[in-house]
């Protein structure tokens, strides 16, 4: 097995690449392949999450810390982990703690994402040889003697029937919401925005319904975004939806808010279209909590202010988790340390 302590190093040199300026030309190359196999990746999202993923999950001090707080695996096993393809490289984050176990990688990954994740391990073989017998690229999973599988809550039941027999972490759809008190200033309505629709509204962190106190005024909310409009108006993957979305609202005559790349509708449902976020009016936070604690199963992250639901994620911030930011609060860490 490679000693820890090398694993840990070479993904702090991969971090290190990904965030030095001189190494911009390989970022670019890679943000513009995988744009050419998805157009949900335009260049600017790749890059951006190419950049969080290197100061969230790869500098030394927070590496370091969050490895260090698991014990050691006894003994190497194939982990088969089939990756989502919804945002670029969200997959990486199974990656890594698969291989900073020091288990061996039978990755799967997304038909919507080909690119950056071969990519990225590419590189770090170069950057660490030894992880070249650790990392396989495959199309079965029957060799596996664990998974972590990623999904809708559709392919979840698929999963749950063919890999119940082995330990496993299966994920279903989650989304995000957001909590207001109607005093935010501009600066965090303009980055609820962009918790709303950075990578399009595809991620489960990404806001998909509102809670609004009574009689609250969205006027304020729209001349705050509205300088994001040229990203989503010159998007035709995006711009389709949203001219499909409102024919709907407007076909069934259902009340909603629109700037003209983002409508807001009543519905009590906390998934929503692209292009449409939905709301609810409350009188009382408790009424809210109860929604979010009877809900809980569905809800990857709340964002909102921490004297008004605590532990909230800040405004601005869906988009960045951290190491310990489990995808469906599920300790990965805990559960490959546990073989």
């Amino acid at each position: 097995m490679i000693s820890r302590k090398k694993r840990i190093n070479a993904f702090i040199s991969l971090g290190k690449f990904l965030s030095d300026p001189q190494n911009a030309e390989y970022s670019q190359e890679l943000s513009i392949a995988a744009h050419r196999k998805n157009n949900w990746f335009t260049p600017e999202n790749t890059l951006e999450s190419l950049a969080a993923i290197a100061e969230k999950f790869l500098s030394e001090e927070k590496l370091t810390a969050w490895v260090n707080q698991y014990p050691e695996s006894g003994s190497s096993l194939k982990i088969g982990v089939i990756m989502a393809g919804n945002i670029p490289a969200v997959g990486f984050h199974d990656v890594l703690c698969v291989l900073i176990s020091g288990h061996i990688l039978l990755a799967k990954p997304s038909s919507d994402d080909p690119v950056l994740i071969p990519r990225l391990l590419e590189k770090l073989v170069e950057i660490e040889p030894e992880f070249a017998s650790y990392i396989f690229f495959v199309d079965r999973l029957n060799d596996s003697d664990a998974y972590i599988a990623t999904g809708s809550d559709n392919t979840a039941r698929y999963f749950h029937y063919y890999f119940s027999k082995k330990p496993n972490i299966i994920r279903k759809n989650r989304t995000s919401l957001a909590v207001i008190s109607g005093n935010e200033t501009n600066e965090e309505l303009f980055a609820l925005g962009k918790d709303m629709l950075q990578y399009y509204g595809l991620g489960c962190r990404n806001v998909s319904k509102l809670f609004i106190p009574k009689g609250y005024d969205f006027t304020k909310f729209f001349e705050a975004i509205q300088s994001l409009d040229h990203l989503y108006l010159n998007h035709h993957k995006y711009f389709n939806n949203y001219e499909y979305n409102k024919s709907i609202l407007l076909v069934n005559r259902t009340e909603h808010y629109d700037n003209g790349f983002l409508m807001l509708t009543e519905s009590t449902a906390p998934v929503s279209p692209i292009s449409v976020v939905h709301y609810e009016t409350y009188e009382n936070i408790e009424t809210v909590q109860e929604y979010l604690n009877l809900n809980a199963e569905k809800i990857q992250c709340v964002v909102s202010h921490d004297n008004l639901i605590p532990a909230a994620v800040p405004f601005g911030k869906t988009q960045q988790p951290g190491l310990s930011d489990y995808a469906d609060e599920v300790d990965t860490m805990a559960f490959l340390a546990g073989f």
